[in-house]
């Protein structure tokens, strides 16, 4: 009889399309522990300077390796066309993380290949996208949506990051290359925030388990990140990472809360205590949360905290980071003369070509869980001049001419 095993959960996190590369190209920079890194890419140029364990070039013959040219089409016909290699490589894994950037090709139209097949391998799947910079255009934006739909569909958890968030937390004076990084480190920290919890021995220990329990089938996730120093540094830190403004929603009334907190050896117990005690304020009275603390001493006296909350009610949920979106449903008109359809259209063209976070309207809206993710969009539902949908318009009534005598009326010529 052979003799039992120790069995370690098998994690691999697949970058997939541009952003999801680099973004694992991020992760195994600052040493992410305890995964497998794989790269599937259509553009085997960007493949070539990827350090990830396996890197899978889908875009061969499709593409001749020259990538989507941001066409999602493209992207999922060549995850399709690789799906044996893709299925080969994620094999054996308990869980896998499907990182991408949505709004271009491959990302877009790859990631809910990669989650469909990593699923029907048994593994608990975890979607971390992020939704492009407004800067990045409309039809951009379009794609990102309706790529971040499918991938809904096809994974246990799905985490949104938002962008044009990173925004509010940066210096106006950040370059362009900067914020694509600091969306690379928001992607690497949804992750290790989750990793860390069954990679990493720490004071207060959770396993694979304790963390499928609260993803496995849990739809949208929410993710905040906080990290304080000195006095009560716990709870300051849980404090930003609940009123984060990366969270596109309030996490009231989630049913499972994933709680990691970390710092250095000195960090205390009460101020754990207290920092978690906040959390479960907040959440379901009934939720599920699953807690872990690490202990890092290259913190020195930082605390941080990462908060993933999954499981939603149909419930209202509001957030002050809110005020700075877009309302999700364009607002009634009132009744104006005949020249206001010209003028409609031209308004709604110009609030979604604008600046998003000068809109000053509060926004109060309820979803439901699978809605969650599409807080903050960058695209209002106002309707573009030439988009063929019907708009609500204040009716114009002419004048019925036929009865009159022409001398009765003097008739204006282009009315003839």
């Amino acid at each position: 009889m052979a003799a039992p095993q120790n069995y370690l959960a098998v994690i691999k996190v697949v970058g997939i399309g541009g952003g999801g590369v680099n973004a694992v190209n991020r992760m195994i920079e600052v040493g992410l522990r305890g995964v497998e890194f794989i790269a599937i890419n259509t553009d085997a140029q960007a493949l070539l300077m990827s350090d990830a364990d396996v890197k899978l070039d889908v875009g061969r013959e499709l593409t001749r390796g020259l990538g989507a040219g941001a066409n999602p089409e493209v992207g999922k016909q060549a995850a399709e066309d690789h799906a044996d290699e893709i299925e080969e490589v994620l094999r054996g894994a308990d869980m896998v993380f499907v990182t991408a950037g949505e709004g271009g090709g491959t990302g877009t139209g790859g990631a809910p290949v990669v989650a469909r097949i990593a699923r029907s391998l048994g593994a608990l799947t975890i979607g971390v996208v992020t939704r492009p910079f407004t800067f990045e255009g409309r039809r951009r934006a379009g794609s990102a949506e309706a790529g971040i739909d499918a991938l809904r569909d096809e994974v246990d958890t799905l985490i949104v990051i938002p962008n044009d968030r990173l925004l509010s937390i940066s210096d106006r004076n950040v370059s362009v290359l900067d914020a694509f990084r600091s969306a690379d480190q928001v992607l690497l920290s949804g992750v290790q925030g989750i990793t860390d919890l069954i990679t990493t021995p720490g004071l207060i220990n959770l396993d694979f388990a304790d963390v499928k329990s609260v993803m496995q089938g849990a739809g949208s996730a929410l993710m905040g990140i906080g990290s304080a120093r000195g006095e009560d540094r716990a709870v300051k830190a849980a404090e930003l990472a609940i009123a984060s403004p990366l969270l596109e929603a309030s996490i009231d009334g989630a049913h499972g809360v994933l709680l990691s907190i970390q710092g250095g050896s000195d960090l205390g117990l009460f101020e754990i205590n207290e920092a978690a005690r906040l959390v479960q304020e907040v959440a379901h009275p009934e939720a599920n949360i699953i807690f872990g603390a690490v202990i890092d001493d290259a913190l020195g006296d930082e605390a941080r905290v990462t908060v993933i909350a999954a499981g939603f009610d149909d419930v209202k949920a509001t957030s002050p980071s809110m005020d700075q979106s877009q309302p999700q449903v364009a607002p009634q008109r009132p009744a104006a003369p005949a020249a206001a359809p010209a003028s409609a259209h031209q308004q709604g063209g110009n609030h979604q070509g604008g600046n998003h976070q000068q809109n000053t309207q509060p926004v109060h809206a309820g979803v439901g869980a699978a809605g969650l993710s599409n807080w903050g969009q960058q695209r209002p539902t106002a309707v573009p001049a030439d988009s063929g949908f019907d708009v609500d318009l204040p009716s114009v009534v002419e004048p019925d001419l036929t009865g009159t005598h022409p001398d009765d009326l003097d008739v204006p010529d282009f009315l003839k």
